[in-house]
């Protein structure tokens, strides 16, 4: 497991934002998962500057509130 970044707010849009902690971002697709390696969704868009990207995540869940502030993971390559 790669880790990813904290979640820092739920969009208008109910997609999860993250900011990610190395500007590699993980691909387009990949699943995330929270600490206790229960899937939350996929990433969905990767943008921001180069240098400290932020992903937008397609949660599979309902409950956002319960993930803001929580670090994320996906798989590594």
């Amino acid at each position: 497991m790669k880790r990813l970044g904290k979640i820092l707010h739920a969009s208008k849009s109910r997609s999860l934002i993250v900011k990610l902690e190395k500007p590699n971002p993980p691909k387009l697709g990949s699943k995330v998962f929270d600490e206790k390696l229960k899937e939350i969704g996929i990433v969905t868009d990767v943008f921001g500057p180069v240098s400290s990207p932020y992903v937008s995540i397609k949660p599979s869940t309902v409950k956002l509130e319960n993930y803001i502030g929580k670090t994320v993971y996906v798989l590594k390559d």
